[in-house]
């Protein structure tokens, strides 16, 4: 009988003379989304999801996840106990075991998330210690994926709105005014925004892995695997630029060790901190600027958001007059959207769920799981346009809908638009809104077990910091230019999901700010229960469809534009709840 991963791990780890070891849903980057040859924690559990920790140690196998994967992890994992890691954080999880030492890979935990591991480990007695090689690269041999290496091409300026240039020296002239030599940047994101290039090493995620220092003379230093770089590339980045091997970064980093070096601790591996000798704890100083779209920016995710609003409208009309399952329709779905030659790609893999599955709130439809769409149908998708990143999320009501399917939709209706429609005074955390979304669900002894909103990238990632809404503390304010989602839900384990998203764009209105919603998407009105609604409410659901007729209607061939204006016409349904 063949051993199973784990066992190959505790043999593995038992020659180190280690009783366990952490391993992380991450890279040396610290991405959410991650290449497939550094997917250890999917290899060894299998789970795939796009966050995630598991702990082996001699005396239980754990996997702690967030409320989005709590019913996944179930269902994909044999030999590890799962945990919800808002009830019982590892550090937590940590007080309760053994006295053991546990062994972690230090190019894939920044220090702000082994701190509190380590505080618990202290309490009772045990240690964490860094390994020089994680031993699952030494047992993951078979049909292990190579480091990707794709091309690396230039983001164009009437994209970006701004020059590499003058990103780099604006953020330059801060560092130099707090007499820091250099800011080192490990998000892949950040240095693809901050030097304008994009690339492909990460499915659904247009970005080259790579790490970067800039100086506070506005020069950077960027380090990637090795690869062809064509003239048109090395024209756009210039002389202030240079392009350096991987295996370059860590004798880089040595040379540093006398200089005042800015370091963001929650996206840093602890290999990197560890090389440096003097260092400043702060903020990536791309993120904040990254988050706040320029001009061009919000004009391109407009843009962004009528092809896609045309691509899903098209895909809701076909659902309607087709039988089909769950991967069916999401290659459907894809299609629509491939019609365009602006599609660069999807922004992450399409949740494409019916029934009891659309429960699981990250779902993944595979051979074995995929079902005829019946009951309520959930799809969550986007897509990459070279000007905008699109994530928009539909419930749809394929057999007619129970009364509490009705009652529970509504409430997550009246949550979004609670947001939606939302002013608030500038310095106002997403944290502080969170409670919009929730309070009709609330009311009626229902919640959801995942954040409202996440920021969006401008031809970056899906998932973007540092704003977002969520009951989880932010110190983050919302500012003009910042793009969120609004996707509230509902779950009821074994029978059904309910998701309503719409991207919005933070803006001025007056002396305070709001939002303006991106999205351009019509809504189930066979799923609303109108009494539910107030005027106010109608009006919003009115206004927003009128929009979406104004917008995408002309676009739409005649069939499909006269099915939308019918499945809009909100009259029909207040006549039946009268």
């Amino acid at each position: 009988m063949s051993l199973t991963r784990l066992q190959t791990l505790q043999i593995e780890l038992k020659k180190l003379d280690l009783d366990g070891f952490l391993i992380p849903h991450t890279d040396e980057y610290q991405g959410e989304y991650i290449p497939p040859y550094a997917r250890r924690l999917e290899w060894l559990t299998g789970f795939t999801g796009s966050a995630g920790l598991a702990i082996v140690n001699h005396s239980e196998s754990a996997i702690f996840v967030d409320g989005r994967y709590t019913l996944a992890v179930q269902k994909q994992t044999k030999h590890f106990k799962p945990y919800n890691s808002k009830h019982c954080p590892p550090k937590k999880w940590l007080l309760k075991q053994p006295v053991s030492k546990i062994g972690y890979d230090p190019w894939l935990h920044t220090p702000a998330e082994l701190k509190p591991l380590q505080r618990s480990a202290e309490i009772v007695g045990s240690q964490l210690i860094a390994c020089e090689n994680n031993p699952i690269d030494k047992i993951w041999q078979d049909k292990r994926p190579s480091p990707p290496a794709e091309l690396i091409v230039a983001h164009s300026i009437c994209y970006s709105g701004e020059t590499s240039q003058s990103k780099r020296h604006h953020i330059a002239k801060d560092l130099a005014n707090r007499k820091i030599f250099a800011a080192i940047l490990t998000a892949s994101d950040s240095i693809a925004w901050l030097l304008n290039i994009r690339g492909g090493d990460i499915p659904r995620v247009p970005v080259p892995l790579s790490f970067a220092i800039l100086y506070a003379t506005g020069t950077t230093d960027l380090f990637i695997i090795p690869r062809e770089i064509d003239a048109e590339l090395l024209e756009h980045l210039g002389t202030e630029i240079n392009i350096n091997s991987l295996t370059d970064f860590g004798p880089a980093l040595k040379k540093l060790t006398k200089q005042l070096i800015l370091v963001d601790p929650k996206r840093t591996a602890t290999w990197i901190v560890n090389q440096l000798n003097t260092i400043v704890e702060g903020t990536d100083p791309c993120v904040l600027s990254k988050a706040c779209k320029n001009k061009t920016e919000i004009f391109g995710s407009k843009q962004a958001h009528i092809l896609d609003g045309i691509a899903v409208t098209k895909f809701l009309h076909w659902l309607d007059t087709n039988d089909t399952d769950e991967i069916q329709a999401a290659q459907r779905l894809e299609q629509f959207r491939r019609e365009d030659s602006k599609l660069h790609d999807l922004s992450f893999d399409t949740i494409s769920a019916t029934g009891s599955n659309a429960a699981i709130v990250h779902y993944q439809a595979t051979e074995q799981s995929n079902k005829q769409l019946h009951s309520l149908y959930l799809v969550d998708s986007g897509g990459q346009y070279l000007h905008g990143t699109t994530d928009v999320t539909r419930t749809i009501a394929i057999d007619p809908p129970t009364a509490e399917q009705k009652q529970c939709f509504t409430l997550v209706l009246k949550g979004h638009i609670n947001v939606a429609t939302c002013r608030f005074p500038p310095g106002t955390t997403g944290s502080q809104l969170d409670i919009l979304a929730r309070h009709a669900l609330w009311q009626a002894g229902l919640d959801y077990d995942h954040g409202t909103g996440h920021g969006v990238g401008s031809f970056l990632s899906v998932h973007e910091g540092p704003q977002n809404i969520s009951t989880r503390p932010n110190k983050t304010a919302l500012q003009p230019g910042m793009i969120l989602s609004n996707e509230p839900g509902y779950y009821k384990e074994g029978s059904f999901g309910i998701r309503i998203e719409n991207l919005l764009l933070v803006v001025e209105k007056g002396e305070q700010l709001g939002f303006e919603t991106l999205t351009l998407v019509p809504i189930d009105l066979k799923l609303v229960n109108f009494d539910l609604l107030t005027e106010f409410e109608i009006d919003w659901l009115q206004k927003y469809h009128s929009k979406v007729l104004e917008v995408i209607g002309p676009k739409l061939n005649l069939t499909v534009r006269n099915w939308l204006q019918k499945t809009l016409r909100i009259n029909q349904y207040l006549h039946r709840c009268s």
